[in-house]
């Protein structure tokens, strides 16, 4: 979606607050938490979480640079999920009343935010999906690949390379299953020849053969040209 010069600048005022920068592995926001208005990630990885009271978490979503924190979460009254960062994060923290004033422009900008409200909704039925009906292998793969193609939209791939900063255990609380298992899925993975990972560098070194075991289709993420016909003419 194009958008005019004056609503370009109405983007970039309502952007235009303090940068935010956390800590690797501290929080962003907490469960129980008042939430004030929308972040917006900056640099980093982050993630949204939930803790059960013994201690045992599970990641229900990954936030990329360039992505809003549940955009309409400050109409509720407290959290019922944290975002923690994954890695050192800088965001910053678009108020309430910026994000009702981006509403009101015109169609453009309120279909824009509607658009990132519905595919987050998406991403996480496509997640719901995974947990219940693919397997280990697919589980994993499914994800790399997501992950693979949000990174590439926001020209975070060169080639067929990216940086994944995750762990064994991260993705063990995204995927509900154990380290160990996700280790397994890994080697997997690695001895067909798929994927080549190694600390931080991740590389699809087939990703047509990667999507198949995952059979996934990137529908979901809508990544293709939306909304076309409310374009600005300039």
């Amino acid at each position: 979606m194009q958008f005019s010069d004056d609503e370009r600048v109405a983007i970039e005022t309502a952007c235009g607050g303090p940068v935010v920068t956390v800590r690797q592995r501290r929080d962003l926001i907490r469960e129980g938490d008042r939430p004030r208005g929308v972040n917006l990630i900056l640099d980093g990885w982050a993630f949204r979480y939930k803790t059960l009271e013994d201690g045992r978490r599970q990641i229900i979503a990954f936030y990329l640079p360039g992505d809003l924190c549940d955009l309409h979460g400050y109409i509720l009254k407290e959290m019922d999920h944290s975002v923690g960062a994954l890695t050192p994060v800088r965001y910053v923290e678009i108020p309430r009343d910026r994000i009702e004033g981006l509403s009101m422009l015109g169609p453009r900008l309120n279909q824009a935010l509607w658009w990132d409200t519905l595919t987050a909704a998406a991403i996480q039925r496509e997640w719901t999906v995974n947990l219940g009906q693919r397997d280990a292998i697919e589980r994993l793969s499914h994800l790399f690949c997501e992950l693979f193609f949000r990174l590439r939209i926001v020209g975070l791939v060169e080639g067929n390379c990216c940086e994944i900063p995750l762990t064994q255990t991260d993705l063990a609380e995204a995927t509900g299953m154990t380290p160990v298992h996700v280790n397994r899925m890994v080697q997997e993975l690695r001895a067909r020849g798929l994927i080549r990972w190694k600390g931080r560098e991740f590389e699809a070194l087939d990703l047509d053969g990667l999507c198949n075991v995952a059979m996934f289709n990137p529908t979901y993420l809508h990544l293709d040209f939306e909304g076309r016909h409310l374009d600005a003419n300039g």
